[in-house]
């Protein structure tokens, strides 16, 4: 059977697990370890995307795209790992799989789940005794949760200030892993000590839940529990959506296959300054210019920013981090609103006629 096309675009939550060749270790030492998360942060910072998860066990981790394509920030990853470590250990030859594995996820039911069963494989794999252990493991994103070691994916390199917006202060930016690292404990409390703790028990309960095979595929599959005999003899129509490249349920597994194709080829615009693109969403949404801009939340604003994105990004060709830098916020909130404005936009076919008509 041939292999079927990777899934993706940007904003989207993916699990992926990369293995050496013929199951061979990637990691001879710590030495390597250290080389391959250093080389991570470097890309992860550069591509804007974000890791919520990781552990090199051999190799998992939970990632959210930014504007760069996931086969791009692995294909960076690998491939340059590879070269440093036949270099260091006098080796040639191929080091990872051909295909790296990834899994699409739907974020509100699995993100937190996700995070936790990743963290656990040291634990799972006999590398620490229990998870007083694993709360300081080097080699594993849960001890960064934990505060008691160093983010490793913060690459090294100074902070840079943020111009100065709207009469606001100065003030030094924080690093893509910082933010994701708030963001995932902010699941858990608004007080750091607090969400730490809430999040060590979450993850506590989830010692004795093993291997976990319902996070292994899609559809009725999940459902089920990972076990498909249940499931042999259904008609059709009585089946979920499953599929092995995603996991979530079958609403999401329909909704994300039937929106595949259409996230990399909607209709082309003309490309016109982004100014005008603000303007013209702006006038057809029946808000302001300047409150689409100014980061308001009214409803329409919102509305306002995603159509810009998708409609910017996707239609124009323009880059996330010029849209970004027009709308006021991050490239990956950028990608996320881009997402937000292809389901706005769907396929109503009135709405791409208004705006091949106002480009």
């Amino acid at each position: 059977m041939p292999r079927q096309a990777r899934l993706d675009a940007p904003g989207v939550l993916q699990h992926v697990m990369a293995r050496g060749i013929e199951r061979r270790k990637i990691f001879w030492d710590d030495k390597d370890r250290s080389s391959f998360l250093e080389r991570l942060a470097v890309i992860l910072e550069e591509t804007q995307t974000q890791c919520y998860a990781w552990t090199l066990i051999p190799n998992h981790l939970l990632l959210r795209t930014g504007p760069t394509p996931l086969s791009t920030v692995m294909r960076r990853l690998m491939t340059g790992y590879a070269v440093t470590f036949n270099h260091r250990h006098r080796r040639a030859g191929h080091l990872f799989q051909n295909r790296y594995k990834s899994v699409v996820c739907e974020e509100e039911n699995y993100l937190l789940e996700l995070t936790r069963y990743i963290h656990l494989n040291p634990l799972r794999a006999g590398l620490v005794e229990d998870l007083n252990a694993l709360d300081k493991y080097p080699w594993s994103g849960h001890s960064v949760l934990m505060g008691k070691l160093q983010n490793p994916l913060i690459p090294e390199m100074k902070e840079t200030p943020q111009p100065e917006r709207q009469g606001q202060p100065e003030k030094l930016s924080l690093t893509l892993a910082e933010k994701t690292v708030d963001e995932v404990l902010r699941h858990f409390g608004s007080a750091l000590n607090d969400a730490r703790q809430h999040y060590r028990a979450f993850v506590e309960n989830g010692i004795d839940q093993g291997t976990r095979p319902d996070l292994q595929g899609g559809g009725l599959v999940r459902s089920a529990g990972g076990n498909k005999s249940g499931l042999l003899g259904r008609k059709k129509e009585e089946r979920e959506k499953g599929d092995e490249r995603i996991l979530g349920s079958g609403d999401f597994v329909g909704n994300v296959l039937s929106g595949s194709d259409d996230i990399e080829r909607p209709r082309t615009l003309r490309k016109i300054p982004l100014s005008e693109l603000v303007k013209k969403i702006s006038n057809l949404l029946e808000t302001e210019y300047d409150e689409v801009l100014s980061g308001n939340r009214r409803q329409k604003n919102c509305h306002a920013r995603d159509l810009i994105s998708f409609v910017a990004a996707k239609s124009m060709g323009y880059k996330f981090n010029d849209i970004a830098e027009i709308l006021g916020i991050h490239p990956v909130t950028a990608g996320r609103c881009a997402e937000r404005g292809k389901k706005l936009i769907g396929n109503d076919e009135g709405i791409w006629d208004i705006l091949e008509k106002r480009s």
